[in-house]
C-alpha cells in the first residue's frame, strides 16, 4: 500500500480475505483420487503473507472438508489458524453442504457438537459479518428455515456501524450451468423480504466453484471460485466439467461508500512486468502534477 493517497480513494477500511470450497479430506488423500486440496490452501496463505496486506479476517464460504471428517477439520484448522495468528486476522468459518454440522463445530469452532444450524454473528471494528448456514443435512441443495430468517431479521433490525456483509455458501444467484440449479439456494424470495433495505452492504458465496457477481434484493452478490478446482462455465452445456486450474481467492475491500472485490490467482507464474517500492517512493515524493507527467503521459 503507498504511504500516500496517489489517487481519489482514501484506503480502504476494513480488507477481508474471501476463501471458498477448500474439500478437504482425512488422511491428507486427493479429492477424486487427483486433486490436492491442501496445496492451494497453502499457496492462499503464503501469498497473503508475502504481500505484505494484513486482512481483518480470513472468511472460508463453506464445504471446508468433502465429507466433513474431523481429520480434515483439524489439519485445515491447522494450516490457517497458523497463518492467521502470523497475519493477525481471525478466521470466520462458514457451513456448506459438503460440511457436517457436529464435526465443524466441534473441530473447527472447538465448541460442543450440536445438529442446529451454524449462524453466527463477528464484529470486525464495526463491520458486522453474519455467517448463514443454509446446509440441509443429507442433501446439497441449501435452504434456510424460517427459525433462522426470523432469526436474521432480528440481527439486521439495528444496523451496524459500517454496515453488513452476509456470508453463505449457496448464492442467491442464477447458475450458468443447469444441473447445479437442482442444488440452488431454495427459498431466495423469503430471503429477499429479510435483507431488502437493509444495511447489508454484500453477499459472500461460494459452491459454484467459479468466480461470479450478481445482484439480490438490489444487494451486490460476490461469489469466490473453489481453491480445490474450478468449474468450467464454458465447458459444453450439458454437462458438467472440473478442472484443476483457475483457483482462486478475493479480496474484499470495505470502503465508505462502496465495496470492491478482486480475484486473486493462485500460484508462482512468470513475471510480466514490474515496479519495484523504489520506484513507488520516488513517484510519491513528486507534485500531483508531476505524478501525472511521470506516470500517466504516453511515451
Amino acid at each position: 500500500m503507498s504511504a500516500v493517497q496517489l489517487g481519489q480513494y482514501p484506503p480502504a477500511s476494513h480488507l477481508i480475505a474471501h476463501i471458498s470450497d477448500t474439500h478437504f479430506l482425512a488422511g491428507n488423500r486427493a479429492l477424486y483420487g487427483t486433486v490436492d486440496t491442501d496445496g492451494p490452501v497453502r499457496q492462499a496463505m503464503e501469498q497473503l503473507e508475502r504481500s505484505g496486506l494484513r486482512p481483518d479476517a480470513l472468511l472460508f464460504t463453506g464445504d471446508i472438508a468433502d465429507r466433513g471428517e474431523a481429520d480434515a477439520y483439524c489439519r485445515i484448522r491447522d494450516i490457517v489458524e497458523a497463518a492467521a495468528e502470523r497475519l493477525g486476522a481471525p478466521v470466520i468459518w462458514v457451513m456448506g453442504n459438503h460440511d457436517k454440522r457436529e464435526a465443524f463445530r466441534t473441530e473447527l469452532l472447538r465448541e460442543t457438537g450440536s445438529a442446529q444450524p451454524v449462524d453466527r454473528v463477528v464484529d470486525l471494528d464495526g463491520v458486522r459479518v453474519v455467517a448463514l448456514d443454509t446446509s440441509v443435512p443429507g442433501y446439497h441443495h441449501g435452504d434456510l428455515s424460517d427459525a433462522q430468517l426470523d432469526w436474521l431479521a432480528d440481527v439486521l433490525s439495528d444496523p451496524a456501524p459500517h454496515g453488513t456483509l452476509l456470508a453463505l455458501h449457496h448464492p442467491p444467484l442464477p447458475t450458468l450451468l443447469p444441473l447445479m440449479s437442482i442444488l440452488e439456494l431454495r427459498g431466495q424470495a423469503r430471503l429477499a423480504e429479510v435483507v431488502a433495505g437493509t444495511d447489508i452492504r454484500a453477499i459472500l458465496g461460494g459452491h459454484l466453484h467459479h468466480a461470479t457477481t450478481g445482484l439480490f434484493a438490489g444487494i451486490p452478490v460476490s461469489v469466490a471460485a473453489a481453491t480445490c478446482y474450478t468449474i468450467d462455465p464454458t465447458g459444453p452445456t450439458r454437462e458438467l466439467t472440473g478442472v484443476q486450474g483457475g483457483q482462486s481467492i478475493n479480496l474484499v475491500h470495505v470502503y465508505e461508500d462502496q465495496i470492491v472485490h478482486s480475484l486473486v490467482p493462485l500460484g508462482d507464474f512468470p513475471g510480466a512486468t514490474h515496479f519495484d517500492a523504489a520506484f513507488v517512493a520516488r513517484i510519491e515524493a513528486l507534485s500531483p502534477d508531476e505524478r501525472t507527467e511521470a506516470f500517466s503521459r504516453q511515451v
